[in-house]
């Protein structure tokens, strides 16, 4: 009898610790998962928060997990139930479509594929477009007074380009853009690593650079991001995904996540990058005061 109740007894742990251990959407706890860069945590972070603040559940985070296709491989897998991606990672590394300039139409597409493909659905836009974008220095934008790339083509000339180097190795990088608006910059365009052409701006060692849209150092060096007037470049408009198991376990999820919907734009994005990578503070503590700023908790 005392062997079978010693049986009994450690049947009953392992169950309840299989039972804790599988699935990230097993019981009141769901996972939260990020790429590994400042803006994607910001945004996990963000998410769990909310959630955390919202709802009794309790959530594990994973943040800084790896990059697009890890993500996307743990939340096909369920080890992760929600992270922030972007529409045009979705086309292009994702869906291996082609890129659709038309932000609305890019959107209805993955929406449905990652539905009808992943079982996945995805949230409404945040806000930000995190595309590639034109930044030149506040000099150059004082003294010429563009506005947009086409604005920029007309004086490229009496200026010095420099950017990443995989800026000048993509289809829609250097050479496609240049093309299309015609741009012919001073001397031959200088290639950097990514974590130098922002100084190089700054020190006025260089004129134009290519950044994405919500980089925290456009704040720091005071940069002016010009308008893509002709469209070149993809839209990337970062959403919540979702598992669909997930939000048929907790449907409240999806009117909660959907209220971050619109608010985080370029300028509120750049100011939380920038207050991350640049100002050196917490992630925890940025999502915190930016969702007290929102009176979302």
């Amino acid at each position: 009898m005392k062997m079978k109740k010693w049986v009994i007894l450690l049947m009953t742990l392992v169950i309840g610790l299989s039972m804790a251990l599988s699935g990230c959407s097993g019981g009141d706890k769901i996972t939260i998962g990020s790429k590994d860069f400042s803006e994607s945590m910001i945004l996990g972070e963000i998410f769990s928060q909310l959630i955390e603040n919202r709802t009794d559940l309790s959530v594990d985070r994973r943040l800084n997990l790896g990059g697009t296709f890890v993500c996307f491989e743990a939340i096909k897998k369920g080890e992760i139930d929600i992270y922030a991606e972007y529409t045009g990672t979705a086309l292009t590394a994702q869906l291996d479509m082609d890129v659709i300039s038309d932000p609305d139409e890019a959107y209805r597409v993955v929406s449905e594929e990652f539905e009808n493909q992943f079982d996945i659905t995805w949230l409404e836009p945040l806000g930000l477009n995190n595309t590639y974008a034109i930044a030149v220095s506040n000099e150059v934008y004082e003294e010429y007074g563009i506005e947009t790339y086409s604005d920029l083509a007309t004086v490229s000339e009496n200026l010095v380009f420099g950017g990443g180097y995989e800026f000048h190795d993509r289809a829609d990088g250097f050479d496609g853009l240049t093309e299309l608006y015609g741009m012919k910059f001073k001397g031959d365009p200088v290639k950097m690593e990514i974590s130098l052409k922002y100084q190089a701006i700054g020190n006025g060692d260089i004129d134009v650079t290519d950044a994405f849209a919500t980089d925290g150092p456009i704040r720091k060096y005071n940069l002016k991001v010009l308008e893509d007037d002709k469209g070149f470049f993809p839209p990337y408009y970062a959403s919540p995904l979702v598992r669909n198991e997930t939000l048929e376990n907790y449907p409240e999820l999806k009117d909660l996540l959907n209220e971050l919907g619109g608010v985080i734009d370029d300028p509120t994005m750049i100011e939380l990058n920038y207050l991350v990578d640049v100002e050196g503070q917490s992630i925890d503590s940025v999502a915190k005061d930016f969702l007290k700023s929102k009176g979302l908790i």
